[in-house]
Parts: structure tokens; C-alpha cells; sequence
């Protein structure tokens, strides 16, 4: 069966997954798109503005077309339907047959027919294509509008503002969201973005758009106002694209849209329609969701599988310009009967409703704004109609007078409800998740796909997975070992408050047994981010693993490498002479790491004090290879060098390698430092990553490269040097604080409860009051920093322990090295007994 699918967006593209997914192989599908690139997140849009490039938005996996049984042909539009004949004609005049046809053409902006609207420099808010433009125009403009004060606009406005404009909305109803929100709501919501320097212009009807005195536009309104500005964007709205179903004779629905039946077919069965072109019981879908609902059981239905589109929910929550609002089922009661519950907190700029039925014991709708972490539950309550508890309004106020606020625990959800909307995934299946060995946040998203999309099901994921574990039997705890019932987390804010400072000391306090080598080696980890002491103390020394114990990297002949600290891969001539020399003296093999700098292999232990000293005279400090801590900050040559080049990135990166080279952590970090979004450094694939744009350095966060790479997000854009100084000292040492034993930043921030949202909250928003205090304790770190090789050599005692034997100085006759390719490398096990060893110097 040959199944051509129009149209390559989100929703078609969740088509084609699930097909995917079947694993039919009778099936053979064509992708026709529109556009000149693959499916991209059009909801995260915005974010372009912000660093992200067209790849970043991607939704396509690599390898995803690499099959012989599915072709994607982009630039294709087509321009016509045979239903009769059973295929499409496309612009170029070629044509392609179809068994079953796919309409997933979903909408184009609505543009007011305002004179004037199809000036120069006035644009919609759509594609790519859309934003490079308004990119071109941002750059030499001062001002633009978004004429649409929806979710879409409001979206657009903050990229107007990443654009560094002086930003206003301008929406025909009275207030904001007027579809999603009440009256309270939008006032919240209008402070709020005012608060933020964007101008908000509600009840404004557009009459014309002419040439301003001092601007591009002079907008006019009804009222007689005026609004001049050099850019404007239309964002009122979309209408479905059912020009080619309507010229094939599809049935069309009286104000648009292809009407399809439960299973997204329309008037002919050979034909489907998903998405935002589909029309089903009389209702267009607008959010993404339902068009998914939509794909899927389309694909279901064409492989066989019984299924049915039974409409979807409409409730949505958004973080527009960094406000939180949440909107669910009937949020204006308009129910006959319905009775409702609100608070407004003037103070705090939160509001919070939620509408029950008459008779008390159902929730029918909600809106917040500003706050919206009841979002998840109160959205199962109501799907699922699970009974209220006996005073509702404390589901919405806040805990406080003796009063605890009422949970609505996830057992009371039916196996059918669906936790995660964007990937259809059931309670149900998680639960089987559970039952099947994937007992941790990160190995349900793996098996079930569940928080991989927008990541607001993570909450509701975790208490579905701790509730699961319960019932297993197991125990639901995060000890860090049998001597400690602590997690790391845990142990690490009792070394602080109370001033703990070695092993011994926490041991009898809250531990018992002697310790163990998981507990010793994360308690000296905590010790050193605390308290940076120098790790080869006596009270510290025999709790480190044996790369902390030696200062380098043991390899597998029971050598050591040793790496030299080169910050932002700079290096003068004499130092890499230096470095050579060093080699050559002790017999090393030399290779330049990823990171950027000289790695020095088959140094036996006896030899490392005496190299150390010799690169320390050159002026190298440890590079800290061996320890979870920094390890590097890679860089490109940026705006000293490189003609694309708009930020100097080469010294931007050594000022942060050298500020936060002391620091221990759960495990390594690794920095990125771009001078361009050509992102030489690869910033983006880093625990932290830095990308120069002409207003500033984008701040990305936990990705890391590795066995599981993992694409850093965006956190903070437009930032000057001091600002993201001052975020990155917040975002480490939360990170250094919060994370679990050997936990990378990226799986960090997989398992933490709100994700990039809660993240950012913390870090940007100082939502639990603690920025001054991670400030404060990154600035200790500092201030006490140490080169731990210069502490090594110049104490005797700690000197004294670089041998191979405890009671000789005899040195290991096993270390033996054979020649290759004009360097040496360790001689396997046949080798050791027919070669003569290399001789190195003593």
C-alpha cells in the first residue's frame, strides 16, 4: 500500500512515527512538503531568537529517512488532487499515485484585511522563513508590534523583545487570552508582561496602517489613538488550509476545514485529515496535542488497528515571557449551574480558579497564572472526574493557618488516564514500566517516552513511579549507602549547616559502621565543594578514589596521565615547548585532547611529582583530568581572530576556566565558549555552553557528549559577562547541591521535578531565595582555590607517598612500552615477554 502524506509538520511528522512504529513492511510512504526543510517544533519558535538554530528545532532523529520504505521530497508543493485517478500534481508539473492520501496541510495566519497590512516589513508569525525575515528587519528596526494577543502572540512578542526591541501587543478584545483566561486572569497576566517592558494595547481596533513620522508604520485605531513602530506582526489567528480538499470536493465545514469522521477520514474513505486542516464534530484544533491524538489514529487505523478520535481536551499551560499560565477544560463557567473558587495575590502577581459543578464534587475548569504547579493535578482531577475533597478551595490557596493543602493521589487515577498527552502515554503503562524493571525517572522516559516532549508530565510521572514502587515492595529511598540513610543531597546539607569537616566527624554523627568505597569517596566529594580544602590532607587522603589519590588519570598498565591546565585551549609557544620537553624527558606519549589541550600518557607514579614541578615552573597548574570537578573550557578563536567571529570567546573562556577550576562536584563538568552561532566550540553540546550573538552570550546548560549525548537548552539569552557569570555561579552550584553521586548535570536536570522551567525559576527568578547564599558559597571556591600538584610537591609528607611499593623505592618492572608510529604505548601481555623496555628517565 502506497500512503502520501501533504504536508510535514508536527502533526505529520508524529504520522509518520507512529507508522514507524507498526512495524508493517508492506507500506511504502511518500512525504510531500511545503516548506524547504524538515519537521520543526513550531511551538518553541520563539526560541530562534534566543540562539537556536532550524537544526536545534528539529523534530526529525537522525537516520529517521534512512529506509527504503519512506521518501521525504521537500520543496514539493502540491496543487492539486485526482480522486478519481487517485493521485496528487505538484507545482513542477509531476504528479505521484496514492493508495490512501494523508492531509496534513494544517493552517496559515489570519491577516486582518487592514489597509496597509501588506506593507513592507509587516509579517506573520509562521515558518522559518517567517522569522529569518523578521530577523533581517529586527536588525535595523527599534520598535515592532504583534497585532493578536493570543497565545501565539504573546509567544511572538517575546521574540520581538530576544530581538531587542521596544515591544507592544495590540489585541481587538478587551484583555488578553480572551479564550483561555477570565477577567482576573488577564489582569494578572497584562501586569505581569507590562512588568517586563512590553506595552499592552487591549480593545484596540486596527483601521489602517500608514507611513509613521519617525517610524516605518503609524498604526490607527478606531478610537483615534495611534501606535507608530518600525516592524509589525500578525498574529490573529489561523485558518485551516483546505484549499485542496475543497477543490477535490472533499466535504468542507461551513467556516472551513476537512470534516473527518472518528478515525480521520473524510467524505472518501481513501483520504485522511489530521491536524489543524481537520474539522471533527463541527470543532477546528488549534494545539498540537489533539493533532497528535489525530496522527495517531490515523496511522492506527490504516495498519489495522482498532481505534477512534473521541475529540480532545483543550486545557493547555504555556510559559509566555516567563509567566506561567495554565488554562483547563471550562475555565469561565460557562456550565449551567457551575460555581467557582478563586485567590489573587496582588502582592505576588498570582491568581487561581478553578469552576465545580453544582453539586460541589467535580472540578469543570481552572485557570492560573503566575504559578502554575497544581496544573497536573487538577487536570487529572477534572479528566478524570475524580471526586473533590470536602473544602475544594484549598486545592488552589496556600498551605498555611494549620491547614495542609488536600492532595489528590495518583492511585485514585484510572489505568486509562493519559499522563503524557504529547506521546499518548497511559498510568496504565507506566505502571507495566515499573512492574518490568524501569524504576527511575530516567528509565521510564527511555521505555515509555513519557516527559521526553515538553516535559510537563515529569511531576505526574514521578508520583505515578514512587506510588508504583510502594506497592512492589520496594523501598522508596535515595540512601547513599548502608552506613548512611542519607542521600547525597542530604548528606551535603548537613556537612554545611552544621559545619562538618572530615569523614570521621559526619560518621559518628549520622552514619555507623566504618564507611564504605561509595560513601568515603562521595563524602570527600562534598568535603572538597564545601569547604575546598586540599584533598590529599591526612584526614582526606584515604577516602579518595585512586585517581583523587595520585592527582592523575591511572590507564591500564598502572601508569598515570597527566594533563596540564591550558584554559580555553590557549597555549604560548614556550609553554607547548615546555610541555614537549617534559615529554621527551620522561619517555611520554603525547596526544591533544578534545578538550583542547596536551595529554601527557606513561607516567609511572614515582616519576609525577618531579613532572609536576617542571610544569609548574613553565606556569601550568593541574587541569584536574582526574577529578570530578571542571575539566575544561573549549573554545573557538572568535572576534580576535575569526572574521564571523562577534564575541571574544578565547578570553571570555579563560576568565570562566580560571574562576571555576576549584570546583568538586557530583561529577566532571565541561564548558563551551562559541564567538559565533557557527558554534565552532560545539557550546551546545557541554554541561555549560556559551554562543556570542551581537546583543550578548546565550547561556545553554546541562548537555554533555558521551555514550548518551544530550542537547544543552537555553536558559538565559542577551547576557552580558557579568550576567553570566553571576547565573553560572547560581546554576553550579545548585547543580553541586542537588544532584545525586556521579550524576552529570544532564541527568540531573532529566530527573528534576519541573524541569527546564523549575530550573530556570531557581537560577533566574530566585524562586527559593537562595541566589545571594550560591553566590556567596561559588565566591568561597574561589577565593580558596589551590593548584593541587603545588600542593603536593611542596608537602613531604603527601610527596612521599608517589611510589609504586610502600617499602621500596624500587620502581615496577611490568611497566614496559613498545615503539609506534614515533611515540611509545604500553606492550600487551605476548609483547612483555619477548621486548626489551623502553628506558625512561628516573
Amino acid at each position: 500500500m502506497h500512503i502520501v502524506v501533504i504536508g510535514h509538520g508536527m502533526v505529520g511528522h508524529k504520522f509518520l512515527e507512529t507508522l514507524a512504529a507498526s512495524g508493517r513492511q508492506d507500506l511504502r510512504i511518500t512525504v510531500l512538503g511545503e516548506e524547504p526543510r524538515p519537521a520543526y517544533d513550531r511551538v518553541h519558535l520563539s526560541e530562534f531568537f534566543a540562539g537556536k538554530s532550524a537544526d536545534d528545532l528539529s523534530l526529525v532523529a537522525p537516520g529517521f529517512f534512512d529506509r527504503e520504505d519512506m521518501v521525504l521530497r521537500l520543496n514539493a508543493k502540491v496543487v492539486g488532487i485526482d480522486r478519481a485517478e487517485k493521485k496528487v500534481t505538484l507545482a513542477d508539473g509531476s504528479s505521484v499515485a496514492y493508495d490512501r492520501l494523508v492531509l496534513a496541510t494544517g493552517s496559515y495566519p489570519f491577516v486582518p484585511p487592514v489597509p496597509g497590512a501588506d506593507r513592507k516589513d509587516c509579517f506573520v508569525y509562521r515558518t522559518i522563513e517567517d522569522l529569518e525575515a523578521m530577523q533581517e528587519c529586527g536588525a535595523r528596526s527599534k520598535s515592532g508590534v504583534v497585532i493578536g494577543g493570543g497565545l501565539l502572540g504573546l509567544e511572538c512578542a517575546k521574540a520581538l523583545r530576544d530581538l531587542g526591541l521596544n515591544a507592544h501587543v495590540v489585541e481587538f478584545a478587551p484583555r488578553l487570552m480572551a479564550v483561555q483566561v477570565d477577567d482576573s486572569g488577564a489582569r494578572v497576566l497584562r501586569t505581569r508582561i507590562e512588568e517586563l517592558g512590553v506595552g499592552v494595547h487591549t480593545g484596540k481596533n486596527t483601521l489602517a496602517i500608514v507611513d509613521g513620522e519617525d517610524t516605518t508604520h503609524r498604526m490607527q485605531f478606531a478610537d483615534g489613538s495611534h501606535l507608530d513602530t518600525d516592524m509589525i506582526v500578525f498574529s490573529a489567528g489561523i485558518r485551516p488550509r483546505d484549499e485542496l480538499a475543497r477543490a477535490s470536493g472533499l466535504e468542507i465545514g461551513a467556516r472551513g476545514g476537512v470534516v473527518i469522521d472518528d478515525r480521520c477520514q473524510t467524505s472518501d474513505p481513501h483520504v485522511y485529515a489530521i491536524g489543524e486542516c481537520a474539522l471533527w464534530n463541527g470543532q477546528l484544533y488549534g494545539l498540537v496535542a489533539p493533532g497528535y491524538d489525530m496522527a495517531r489514529t490515523a496511522a492506527r487505523h490504516l495498519v489495522g488497528t482498532e481505534c477512534g478520535f473521541a475529540g480532545a481536551d483543550m486545557s493547555t499551560k504555556l510559559k509566555l515571557m516567563g509567566v506561567d499560565v495554565a488554562s483547563i477544560g471550562d475555565a469561565h463557567g460557562a456550565t449551567p449551574g457551575s460555581r467557582s473558587y478563586q485567590f489573587l495575590d496582588e502582592r505576588r502577581q498570582t491568581y487561581r480558579k478553578i469552576v465545580v459543578s453544582s453539586c460541589g464534587k467535580y472540578l469543570l475548569g481552572g485557570v492560573l497564572v503566575g504559578e502554575a504547579s497544581a496544573y497536573g493535578a487538577l487536570l487529572q482531577t477534572m479528566l478524570n472526574r475524580i471526586e473533590l475533597p470536602e473544602a475544594p478551595e484549598y486545592l488552589i490557596l496556600p498551605e498555611g493557618g494549620g491547614a495542609a493543602r488536600p492532595a489528590i493521589g495518583v492511585d485514585k487515577l484510572p489505568a486509562t488516564a493519559q499522563v503524557c498527552s504529547c506521546n499518548d502515554v497511559s498510568k496504565g503503562a507506566l505502571c507495566e514500566a515499573v512492574a518490568g524493571g524501569a524504576t527511575t525517572i530516567g528509565a521510564l522516559k527511555s521505555c515509555t517516552s513519557a516527559g521526553t516532549a515538553c516535559g510537563g508530565c515529569v511531576p505526574l510521572v514521578t508520583q505515578v513511579l514512587n506510588a508504583e514502587l510502594k506497592k512492589l515492595g520496594v523501598a522508596v529511598n535515595n540512601h547513599l549507602c548502608e552506613h548512611f540513610p542519607y542521600s547525597r543531597q542530604e548528606l551535603y546539607h548537613l556537612v554545611r549547616v552544621e559545619g562538618i569537616k572530615d569523614f570521621g566527624e559526619l560518621l559518628a554523627r549520622h552514619g555507623k559502621g566504618l564507611g564504605c568505597d561509595v560513601c568515603k569517596p562521595t563524602a570527600a566529594n562534598i568535603l572538597a565543594s564545601v569547604w575546598n580544602d586540599f584533598v590529599l590532607k591526612p584526614k582526606h587522603a584515604s577516602l579518595q578514589d585512586s585517581n583523587d589519590y595520585f592527582l592523575g588519570n591511572i590507564q591500564k598498565d598502572g601508569t598515570y596521565s597527566v594533563v596540564p591546565r591550558m584554559p580555553g585551549g590557549e597555549v604560548t609557544a614556550d609553554g607547548l615547548i615546555a610541555v614537549g620537553m617534559v615529554a621527551k624527558k620522561y619517555g611520554l606519549y603525547t596526544k591533544i585532547t578534545g578538550g583542547q589541550r596536551v595529554d601527557l600518557f606513561g607516567a609511572r607514579v614515582d616519576q609525577l611529582p618531579a613532572i609536576w614541578e617542571e610544569l609548574i615552573a613553565a606556569g601550568f597548574e593541574s587541569g584536574h583530568a582526574y577529578g570530578k570537578s571542571l575539566r575544561t573550557v573549549k573554545s573557538c578563536v572568535g572576534s580576535t581572530w575569526c572574521r564571523f567571529g562577534v564575541g571574544d570567546s578565547v578570553g571570555f573562556a579563560i576568565a570562566l576556566e580560571n574562576r571555576y577550576k576549584g570546583l568538586r562536584a557530583p561529577h566532571k563538568i565541561k564548558f563551551g565558549v562559541s564567538g559565533c552561532t557557527r558554534e565552532c566550540a560545539e557550546a551546545q553540546g557541554k554541561d555549560v555552553g556559551l554562543i556570542a550573538t551581537d546583543k550578548g552570550w546565550n547561556l545553554y546548560v546541562c548537555g554533555n557528549g558521551g555514550m548518551k549525548p544530550r542537547h544543552a537548552e537555553l536558559i538565559a539569552s542577551n547576557l552580558s559577562e557579568e550576567e553570566v557569570v553571576r547565573l553560572t555561579d547560581r546554576f553550579l552550584m545548585f547543580y553541586v547541591r542537588t544532584a545525586e553521586r556521579l550524576q552529570r548535570t544532564s541527568t540531573w536536570r532529566e530527573n528534576l521535578e519541573g524541569g527546564l522551567d523549575y530550573l530556570k525559576a531557581v537560577v533566574i527568578d530566585d524562586s527559593l531565595g537562595i541566589a545571594q547564599e550560591l553566590e556567596a558559597q561559588m565566591q568561597h571556591v574561589v577565593d580558596t582555590y589551590a593548584c593541587e600538584w603545588k600542593e603536593a610537591v611542596l608537602d613531604p609528607n603527601v610527596r612521599r607517598r608517589f611510589r609504586h611499593f610502600v617499602n621500596s623505592t624500587q620502581v615496577d618492572e611490568n611497566v614496559v612500552f613498545v615503539p609506534e608510529r614515533g611515540q611509545v604505548r604500553p606492550a600487551t601481555f605476548d609483547e612483555r615477554r619477548r621486548v626489551i623496555p623502553i628506558a625512561t628517565a628516573a
